[in-house]
């Protein structure tokens, strides 16, 4: 794993992602050459900004093929998948470029370039696909992972590696406490435990070892793995693969030790300033530019149905501090009067006509731009939810009061990586990113959040 912008990100798809860019360049420049010949073409790239024009080409294409989800997990394995989304990132990018050299015609590739550029990389991005997916599923190329414990954690890790290929780690066998015997069927009693555990790493020819144990005092073979680290193989704590994996933070296996001693979880004074402005800055252009929007909403709610256009309700912020939250009403008058709100579903009666469509497309929550500006909340932090919500989840989540510590935010890393949330498991793993958040917060990562909300309103996704 790669940590960029204070996320984590797969050596391969890096790997991919860089490579099919270069791929694209190289058949628009090959195209190029087939086109003009090898002289003209020196002097079209070198001299009339052929190399900004192929640039700019490649940088749509990629661009357009990580927005259609072709680096995320659940693709990357699923051909049919890769085929269908290759064809629409084709036809996405070429109303894009279209779109660009209307507006800037000196960036305009000949026709005839373009359409040979096109169809090699048509040809090209569907085959380096096939060779990656065969390579990337293929055991040998990848590292062999031993894991230590078999708690919740272990058992998370395990599950999460058998379906990632792409992060080049594979489990080869898993190991119990080699102190208690009598729980371990792989280790018996006539021999040094530190001897018998070198003899088994040996055995699973492992390269790295992932230590996963709920209870490490008295269990843990201390010795043997600095042994093994001498002769070159990986300690890994289990809890820092999981969160470099997964982006989140293992709930049920968390250690207050960890949470104390751990980097991260505090926001500096100089960040919070950061946040702070920005925040302010952002609302205040925002607003701005969506104020025509927004009265010809308020209208239409008012004509849709009765009652008023802006929704006030009480959220949990910052140090548990209730505040009133903003929001374009999308549900019938009078509806969750009380303290005891019910979360929305996808097929809600609630909702009125008009509503469903601020919903899916999210500028119901357009009036938060106000909260932003007060202070009650940053552009950036987890969702804030209603104090009956929160007070469930305080008595029934470990850590949850851990989320208070940032402001909330109108999109956050929970948003992006899970989406709504309905039932108290929803809302444990959205504390799971949420405290990633918490722990790796920093300017890039709320850059990368930034991004990632885009591609998510685009494509109207997760709304509910």
């Amino acid at each position: 794993m790669i940590r960029l912008l204070n996320a984590y990100f797969p050596r391969r798809t890096l790997f991919l992602g860089i490579s099919e860019a270069c791929l694209v360049a190289l058949a628009f420049v090959a195209a190029t050459i087939a086109r003009l010949g090898a002289t003209d073409a020196a002097l079209m790239l070198s001299y009339e900004q052929g190399g900004a024009k192929i640039f700019l080409v490649s940088t749509v294409f990629i661009g357009c093929m990580y927005y259609f989800d072709l680096y995320d997990t659940s693709i990357l394995s699923n051909r049919r998948e890769v085929l269908t989304r290759l064809v629409q990132v084709l036809g996405a990018g070429c109303i894009l470029l279209a779109l660009v050299y209307y507006l800037y015609p000196p960036l305009e590739l000949g026709r005839g370039i373009f359409v040979i550029g096109l169809s090699l990389v048509a040809v090209i991005l569907l085959l380096w696909r096939r060779l990656f997916l065969a390579v990337n599923s293929l055991p040998q190329f990848a590292e062999r992972v031993l894991i230590l414990g078999d708690g919740p954690l272990a058992e998370s890790l395990i599950a999460e590696l058998g379906v990632r290929p792409e992060l080049g780690l594979r489990v080869v066998g898993q190991l119990k406490s080699h102190e208690n015997e009598n729980e371990n069927p792989s280790l018996s009693s006539g021999e040094n435990p530190d001897d018998q555990f070198l003899n088994l790493v040996d055995t699973y020819n492992a390269k790295r070892i992932v230590v996963a144990m709920n209870e490490r005092r008295g269990n843990l073979p201390v010795q043997a793995l600095l042994q093994l680290k001498n002769r070159g193989v990986a300690i890994q704590d289990g809890a820092e693969l999981y969160e470099a994996a997964t982006g989140k933070l293992p709930i049920e296996s968390l250690r207050l030790s960890w949470l104390l001693f751990s980097s991260g979880l505090e926001v500096s004074h100089p960040l919070q300033v950061y946040k702070r402005a920005s925040s302010v800055i952002w609302s205040m252009v925002a607003l701005i530019l969506a104020s025509p929007l927004m009265v010809l909403i308020a209208v239409a709610i008012r004509l849709d149905s009765h009652g008023p256009a802006i929704f006030r309700q009480k959220r949990v912020g910052l140090h548990g501090e209730i505040f009133t939250v903003f929001k374009f009403r999308s549900m019938k008058d009078g509806v969750d009067r009380d303290e005891h709100h019910r979360p929305a579903e996808k097929t809600d009666i609630r909702f009125t006509r008009l509503g469903k469509l601020l919903r899916r497309t999210r500028v119901d929550e357009l009036p938060q731009l106000l909260n932003i500006l007060r202070g009650d909340m940053h552009f950036i932090g987890p969702r804030p939810f209603v104090p009956n919500q929160e007070r469930e989840c305080v008595e029934k989540i470990p850590y949850y009061r851990h989320r208070w510590a940032v402001k909330p935010g109108a999109t956050g890393w929970a948003q992006i990586n899970q989406g709504y949330n309905v039932t108290l498991e929803d809302n444990k793993n959205k504390l799971a990113y949420d405290l990633f958040y918490i722990k790796n917060i920093s300017v890039g990562l709320d850059l990368l959040i930034l991004f990632k909300t885009m591609k998510i309103l685009l494509l109207t996704r997760g709304s509910q």
